[in-house]
């Protein structure tokens, strides 16, 4: 297997893709970059078992970020504490900063929202950066499904965000 991925080739091509599928799910950087992190190691240690012939690389890794992500959201919550949301705040502009988090926060409120399939297709669309025939095999829905239930989503995310605009 080893002898087949160059590791650092993938980390650089994919380490993005994953990480924006996790801040499309999870919505935080931070934690974001936890599950990157355990998906590249779950894939490393599993590396023996990725079959080629079965599925691209990609489809693998995101195979381990889906069920990583699954494993996140079955955990019990835990809240933040006053220390932790300080340290998470960005001194480079603040008003800019300030503006990014609202409408990111505005973004995860409205994706949290959805049904669990819609917000899993827009992370593995937009944040993983997939082919909807990519996310099609991934989640077992056609490819024709998949566009169509992502139109769907957008129309109705681009909705929500007009009228949250109006007030």
């Amino acid at each position: 297997m080893t002898d087949v991925v160059d590791w650092e080739m993938v980390y650089a091509e994919l380490e993005p893709r994953v990480y924006n599928f996790f801040r499309y799910r999870v919505g935080d950087d931070l934690l974001a970059q936890d599950l990157t992190a355990a998906t590249f190691e779950k894939a490393w240690h599993g590396r023996m078992h990725y079959r080629r012939n079965l599925a691209t690389f990609s489809t693998w890794l995101f195979t381990i970020a889906r069920n990583a992500a699954a494993d996140h959201f079955r955990r019990p919550r835990r809240e933040l504490s006053l220390n932790e949301f300080h340290e998470q705040a960005d001194p480079a502009s603040v008003e800019e900063a300030v503006q990014r988090r609202q409408e990111f926060s505005r973004l995860s409120s409205l994706l949290a929202g959805l049904p669990d399939r819609e917000h899993e297709l827009i992370a593995l669309k937009y944040g993983g950066r997939m082919t909807n025939r990519q996310i099609a095999g991934l989640t077992r829905l056609s490819e024709t499904n998949v566009g169509t239930i992502l139109s769907r989503v957008i129309q109705k995310l681009h909705a929500e965000w007009e009228v949250e605009d109006e007030r």
